[in-house]
């Protein structure tokens, strides 16, 4: 290729506007936009994994209006890289950093690998408004609670969002993958099309969602968004989950907001977007928390690993109808209410006492916004064996939370009362055809008192400290 050409490795960073590695790569030259499919992205669930696909349609159909392909290649991202900058002669590659523990030891060896074939690699910010070792606390640690994490960032520059930079196309395309080829949505089968239904992906899309969050509900946000019977969240987890839309255009959008109100609600949102950093920074440090207890006395805790019930809670069919109707939302679009999530995680690992990561698994399968970092940080919080933890003895009351955020029920019959609510009969729509589930088989009993699952949870904590633990 006559031109310099510059690499830009894309992975959850999947647009075009504030985006410091792709604008540092077309700096560089023509821009020849790259997406791996590796191991990782492989091991993703059946619903990251078609949330993915829409993903990268929208930004590929992105790029060719500005006469630019999306290159896709699938396998190990240093042998990839390193063939094709050679391939191309490229003159440097680019990517967003990930804070994952699998993200940074991939990345290291794929820059030491570009490096010892003479190409220049470089990562950039972008994922996070702050990097995770920016931030400290006053003896030089890393903070391990929240409040103290906001106070610390509340007032530190974010850097302003860049626009979209002048984009020259390489005279020539190498080969690419064909989309279709990879199957991503393989694995959702029919509940692919339900989902559908529920999601757009793709930046303009984020922007508007953005946009219409900002300028008419973010101020109601922090009663609105603990109501199930309202719209009162952002919907924007999986816009940020895949980079349509960078955190930084997010925080200063609602900055201008409340440096114009004041308004404690636009605050809270303020705060809801540090805690996606928060966790973050959480991974970013102690990359066992998605795997291991992160409180290590929690190691001789005796959960349950997976069984029938948890299998009946997976399925939406506990008897108890906040959860299931949670898990049903889940099933259907791809997503689940915030405070829903709290429930139903306390639910499985208190009620029904089983491992917190049998559920961070069924989340990672399900969730079209998974996120690794705030997954994991909030399986671990439900459960009371991760940071900043709710204690384990404070046990949610599913028919108690119901009655606070649903009053009038109007959440519940949304997803459980399928002889009329359409949301309701598309689940059985969804799902496998080999669970052999029907909408005329009614609701399942109660699969165990309320009173009886919190004394349960509570006579283990106690037999779990009298055992000598320190939880």
């Amino acid at each position: 290729m006559s031109n310099p050409v510059a690499i830009v490795w894309l992975r959850r960073d999947l647009r075009l506007s504030d985006h410091p590695a792709l604008t540092a790569a077309a700096q560089d030259g023509a821009l020849m936009p790259l997406f791996i499919l590796d191991e990782q992205m492989e091991a993703l669930g059946a619903a990251p994994r078609w949330r993915l696909e829409q993903s990268l349609k929208s930004l590929a159909a992105d790029l060719e209006a500005r006469g630019l392909k999306l290159i896709l290649r699938r396998g190990d991202p240093r042998a990839i890289l390193t063939a094709l900058a050679q391939d191309i002669g490229a003159v440097s590659v680019h990517w967003s950093r990930l804070y994952d523990g699998g993200s940074v030891a991939r990345d290291t060896e794929v820059k030491s690998a570009l490096k010892e074939a003479g190409v220049s690699a470089v990562s950039h910010a972008g994922h996070v408004l702050h990097e995770p070792w920016t931030v400290e606390t006053k003896t030089g640690g890393f903070y391990k609670v929240y409040t103290p994490y906001w106070k610390a960032v509340r007032g530190a520059d974010v850097p302003e969002p860049i626009g979209i930079p002048d984009l020259r196309a390489p005279d020539t395309w190498p080969e690419s993958d064909a989309l279709e080829a990879w199957q991503l949505s393989a694995d959702m089968d029919r509940g692919g099309a339900i989902v559908a239904t529920h999601e757009t992906a793709g930046e303009d899309t984020a922007r508007g969602v953005l946009g219409g969050f900002i300028g008419s509900k973010v101020e109601d946000y922090g009663t609105a968004r603990d109501k199930l019977f309202v719209a009162g969240t952002s919907t924007l987890s999986a816009h940020f989950a895949w980079g349509e839309l960078s955190i930084r255009t997010a925080w200063h959008a609602a900055k201008r907001k409340f440096d114009e109100t004041g308004s404690a609600d636009v605050e809270t949102f303020m705060k809801e977007l540090v805690w996606r950093d928060f966790a973050w920074h959480l991974i970013y440090h102690t990359p066992q928390i998605e795997t291991e207890n992160w409180r290590p006395e929690w190691d001789g805790f005796p959960w349950r690993g997976d069984n029938e019930d948890a299998e009946r809670w997976r399925r939406g069919l506990t008897g108890e109808p906040i959860v299931d109707a949670g898990m049903r939302e889940m099933y259907v679009t791809g997503r689940m209410h915030n405070r829903v999530r709290m429930i139903v995680a306390c639910y499985l690992t208190k009620h029904l006492q089983t491992d917190w990561r049998v559920g961070l698994k069924w989340f990672e399968e399900c969730l079209v916004d998974h996120d690794p970092a705030s997954n994991a940080m909030g399986w671990q919080w439900s459960a009371g064996s991760g940071p900043d933890a709710t204690p384990y003895f404070r046990v949610f009351n599913p028919e108690t939370q119901a009655e606070k955020f649903d009053p009038k029920g109007i959440y519940r019959r949304k997803w459980l009362d399928s002889e009329n609510s359409a949301e309701a009969a598309s689940y059985f729509k969804a799902v496998p055809r080999s669970w052999g589930l029907s909408a005329a088989e009614g609701r399942p009993p109660r699969m165990i008192d309320l009173k009886d699952g919190r004394q349960r949870a509570l006579d283990a904590y106690q037999e779990f400290k009298a055992q000598g633990q320190t939880a």
